[in-house]
């Protein structure tokens, strides 16, 4: 049996608490906080304790899914993104780019979200943005 300890950044929002993922035999089965993170300084919320269930749910999805005949099927990273791409012109040329609106996520870094907002005002065009965090 090995054991070991990883330390890392909790995913579920921007507050950045330190903990320490718990791996047993090379699978994640639990979480311990970090007594001397800044930030959590040994504390961690219900999601922050939890918050290595969803990595091996049977529900996560795992790639990509794209609508064909009216159902779900996997495709591959270049293909979903392109029909985002895609259809994201399509709706800019048809109705404005202010009938897109994003939505970003608190999971994501501070960095992360802003370049969300950059792509939504300088490639989309719209002021459309908000953020999950502020609901």
């Amino acid at each position: 049996m090995e054991y070991k300890n990883v330390l890392t950044t909790c995913p579920f929002c921007g507050t950045g608490c330190g903990f320490f993922l718990q791996v047993l035999d090379g699978k994640i089965v639990g979480v311990l906080p970090d007594k001397k993170h800044p930030v959590s300084q040994g504390s961690l919320c219900v999601k922050g304790w939890n918050a290595h269930g969803f990595i091996y749910h049977e529900d996560r999805l795992k790639s990509p899914l794209i609508r064909r005949n009216g159902k779900l099927v996997e495709a591959s990273w270049d293909e979903a993104i392109e029909l985002v791409a895609t259809r994201l012109g399509e709706i800019k040329a048809k109705h404005g780019p202010d009938s897109i609106a994003l939505l970003a996520s608190a999971k994501a870094t501070n960095e992360e979200n802003y370049l969300f907002q950059k792509f939504g005002r300088a490639v989309i065009g719209t002021n459309n943005i908000d953020h999950c965090a502020r609901l």
